[in-house]
């Protein structure tokens, strides 16, 4: 193979990967904010991991016939520059996940004067309400025990036990906690990872985009029937969550 040809043939390698969109339609925020930080990663360290293979493909076919070979002599020039690159990515790297963190989807809802009274059944520290302005906001506690999850819907009686029923296009609160010891609660279609701690509510934030099931589970090993601890996680729309809601407090 001859050196000139390595670095067409890298362009376009990595000009098809451009050309192939990977993305499918998002379940929720916390899925789209995840997917797009990814993919923002990838597309950065694509060129890179070209430029390195390209130069190591360059290496071996230029050296590959020295039977003495020398290693490299000082070369500041070279040292800088490897490290004012590096120095670059990490700090493309620190920025972009921070973006991603800072939204509270992601990195959890922060309590502050501005928000309401968070709506729980229990005398603990740790929920967060929604804003003032998020009048359609849901808000479910969920209660993590040896092995299943009991999960009860704002301002109602009305209770599920290993099944989570949200609305789309709402915001909606998990006021997350545990009774006996610490369980995880993840909802990998969701991009919703919370843990479960006893004697205190811990908040996590989410819109849906799409209606559907899925399925969560305890991702926190928690005893012999860790592996049972699972249940489905259904997005309905609006009127009808409302419709079921309903329906399930003249039941009750």
């Amino acid at each position: 193979m001859r050196v000139a040809r390595i670095f067409p043939v890298a362009l376009l390698g990595f000009l098809g990967l451009l050309a192939v969109d990977p993305v499918a339609a998002q379940n929720s925020v916390n899925d789209e904010l995840i997917t797009d930080l990814n993919l923002t990663l990838l597309y950065a360290a694509i060129p890179i991991s070209i430029l390195v293979e390209a130069v190591l493909i360059y290496a071996v076919v230029k050296f590959r016939g020295n039977d003495d070979p020398k290693p490299t002599q000082e070369n500041r020039r070279l040292e800088i520059t490897w490290t004012v690159a590096t120095a670059i990515v990490l700090l493309f790297v620190g920025f972009a996940s921070y973006q991603v963190l800072a939204v509270e989807e992601v990195g959890n809802p922060v309590d502050s004067e501005e928000r309401l009274e968070p709506t729980v059944s229990e005398d603990l520290e740790g929920a967060v309400g929604p804003y003032p302005d998020e009048e359609d906001a849901v808000e479910i506690e969920v209660e993590a025990y040896p092995y299943a999850w009991s999960v009860t819907y704002e301002g109602t009686e009305v209770q599920t036990m290993n099944e989570i029923r949200i609305p789309t296009d709402r915001p909606v609160y998990f006021h997350i906690y545990s009774s006996e010891w610490l369980h995880m609660l993840h909802v990998p279609d969701m991009g919703i990872k919370q843990s479960a701690f006893v004697g205190q509510y811990n908040t996590v934030k989410t819109e849906a985009y799409q209606t559907g099931s899925y399925q969560f589970y305890c991702t926190e090993y928690c005893g012999v029937g860790h592996s049972q601890m699972n249940g489905e996680f259904i997005v309905m729309e609006g009127e009808e969550y409302d419709e079921w809601l309903e329906e399930q407090q003249s039941s009750e």
